[in-house]
């Protein structure tokens, strides 16, 4: 039963390292010759990064915030409230939409490796594992600038969460719902964020919770075999070996509407929905689409050559 269970917790720590490398970072800009395909959900827009590096968005543009056509070479991408962001094969970081509170100030960036937005700022991880943020600065979340060792961050409206290479986690910001009692979690190997929750997959496959219990959203301790999360403000979404997908939280306009989904390599929660991608780079949507932000359902995200690549990452994932 220990070997077996041993052997467990390796597959699932191999499977999750092998998202890490296709859906999350350190991307080595020097080798990064393709994009990896991802979407993500901003407050009212959605947001697709394609095989070839080329960005897809829809949804609310009334700050600019899906003018993305024209860029290039991206590796990695990341939605606020009204902006987005693009992170370069060479480091550096674009951006478009809102700069209310000067959360697009990045364009000096260089050395990333990984990007993350909320509402109102931006979060960038260098390759030497510290920190940098721009934009406002309300609860403290952005001082992270003594930040060392990282090596995934995630941030929301309240809060700032860093990953370490030990699988301990670090948190900067508003302490309100325990969303910051994070000190004591080991063996971590993926952090996400909601408004009021904070997320962590465990290198087992468990995920842990802190934060508001409202609407049920951190009930995730029986989750098992998960190998990615997601965390919208109101719900939470655990990715499993198999391709299926758990949620929990708020149903308010049935974005856990995801019981049927099969084969799903990547997940990603906004406030009001939730996102899937498939093998095949076709995206799954649900939830709230009053600005045509789910609207996904025509996007193929992964070219024909990098087809095999997703579908051999579809059939290891079901093997035990």
């Amino acid at each position: 039963m220990k070997e077996k269970m041993k052997n467990t917790i390796v597959a699932y720590s191999v499977m999750f390292l092998l998202l890490i490398v296709f859906f999350y970072k350190p991307f080595s800009h020097a080798s990064a010759k393709s994009a990896i395909p991802n979407v993500v959900s901003g407050m009212r827009h959605t947001v697709g990064l394609k095989s070839d590096g080329m960005v897809v968005a829809t949804g609310l543009n009334q700050h600019g915030q899906c003018n993305v056509s024209s860029w290039r070479d991206i590796v990695q991408i990341a939605a606020g409230g009204y902006f987005t962001v693009g992170l370069k094969s060479d480091g550096t970081v674009l951006a478009a939409g809102s700069n209310r509170f000067g959360e697009l100030n990045i364009s000096s960036w260089t050395n990333i490796i990984q990007v993350a937005a909320s509402k109102y700022n931006t979060v960038g991880l260098k390759s030497d594992g510290s920190v940098v943020a721009a934009g406002y600065n309300r609860f403290g979340r952005l001082n992270v600038g003594d930040w060392t060792d990282i090596i995934q961050v995630a941030a929301s409206d309240y809060h700032t969460v860093g990953l370490k290479s030990d699988g301990t986690v670090v948190a900067v910001g508003s302490k309100t719902y325990n969303r910051l009692n994070v000190s004591s979690w080991t063996e971590i190997v993926q952090v996400v964020v909601g408004n009021y929750h904070t997320v962590g997959l465990k290198s087992d496959g468990t995920v842990l919770a802190v934060g508001s219990k409202t609407y049920n959203r951190l009930n995730v301790s029986s989750w098992t075999g998960i190998i990615q999360v997601a965390a919208g403000a109101f719900h939470t979404v655990g990715l499993k070996l198999d391709g299926t997908v758990e949620a929990v939280g708020s149903n308010f306009l049935g974005k856990l509407r995801v019981s049927s989904w099969r084969d799903i390599t990547q997940v990603n929660a906004g406030i009001y929905n939730t996102l899937g991608l498939k093998p095949d780079g076709r995206v799954l949507a649900v939830g709230y689409n009053d600005n045509g932000q789910i609207n996904v359902f025509d996007w193929v995200m992964v070219s024909p050559d990098e087809i095999t690549k997703a579908s051999s990452l579809s059939i290891l994932k079901t093997r035990k």
